[in-house]
């Protein structure tokens, strides 16, 4: 029987990511009393990394033994997939031998077959196209710091890239008002936008994609960038600077926002490209809130998953 995954940001319904929200406060308080509950004692997580990572890697391995299990470094250096073996016969393999996956790809079709054979769960810790861990986490920050979800408005500012994508359809998730904003050519994914406005229809929320910075950042309850130039792309910076620079979040376009807005940032930064180092250093700053929540979120989906 096939197991449940994370793949995708709709791989879960609204309910599912609240039980999950709800999960994610119960396990970070048991860390916080220094009362740690072995879930998953002789469990083993497998975790293939094609990109470098600093906030994936810990979470997760830091996670997986706060459960009670351990977490297994796989680099695709150092396995067979990154020598011409199949996905297929990877993911066959490794379901054999861990009892769920973790992976941080290129490409999202290797996600989706790691989870189409290897016949464990498999989470998605990021591919070109998405990156719903992260996405989940910002949304689960909002929510833990007081913030309604139905009605918010989150709005992100830059490269419509695998960032944007995943906070579109988690938000339409949540019944949000996510607006996306993005130089002419910059865009989000159009079918990934088209997604989004399925979900948010059902959900009460709203997705949209626009080009003037000031129009987006008016009345935001929380306020996002990410780098210009993505892991594996940096030798388009120069061009994407150029283009980028007015969606710079500054004190000048964050005073728009409301009084009580968040600043939040998946990491790492550039002070003084994407964002003022007054922004991201400022009091509604909530940039290492949610990086430590990265931890207790996937922590919570790995529950979730394992126990489907």
């Amino acid at each position: 029987m096939k197991k449940r995954s994370l793949v995708c940001d709709h791989d879960f319904t609204k309910a599912e990511v609240l039980q999950i929200f709800d999960r994610a406060k119960k396990v970070k308080a048991e860390v916080k009393s220094g009362k740690l509950v072995p879930y998953l004692t002789g469990k083993t997580l497998g975790m293939i990394f094609e990109k470098s990572s600093t906030r994936t890697r810990v979470s997760f391995e830091v996670g997986m033994y706060q459960l009670g299990g351990s977490g297994l470094f796989l680099s695709a250096k150092d396995i067979q997939l990154g020598r011409g073996e199949t996905i297929e016969d990877t993911a066959r393999v490794l379901g054999r031998y861990v009892d769920i996956i973790m992976a941080r790809t290129f490409e999202h079709s290797k996600v989706e077959d790691l989870a189409k054979y290897s016949g464990v769960p498999v989470i998605n810790g990021l591919t070109d196209l998405l990156h719903p861990c992260q996405a989940l986490t910002d949304y689960y920050t909002a929510y833990e710091k007081g913030k309604k979800l139905e009605g918010m408005k989150f709005v992100y500012f830059g490269d419509g890239n695998n960032m944007a994508h995943s906070l579109l359809l988690t938000g339409a998730i949540l019944g949000c008002n996510v607006v996306i904003c993005s130089p002419k050519g910059m865009s989000p994914d159009a079918n990934i936008v088209k997604k989004a406005k399925e979900l948010a229809s059902v959900s009460g929320g709203s997705a949209n994609v626009i080009e003037d910075p000031r129009e987006a950042c008016k009345d935001a309850d929380v306020v996002y960038t990410d780098v210009w130039a993505s892991m594996g792309q940096e030798a388009d910076f120069v061009a994407k600077e150029k283009v980028l620079r007015p969606y710079q979040v500054n004190k000048e376009l964050f005073s728009l926002a409301k009084k009580d807005a968040f600043f939040m940032h998946c990491l790492p930064a550039h002070r003084g490209e994407e964002v003022t180092s007054d922004v991201i250093d400022g009091p509604n700053s909530v940039i290492f809130d949610e990086a430590e929540n990265r931890l207790h979120v996937q922590k919570s989906i790995i529950l979730f998953l394992m126990e489907k």
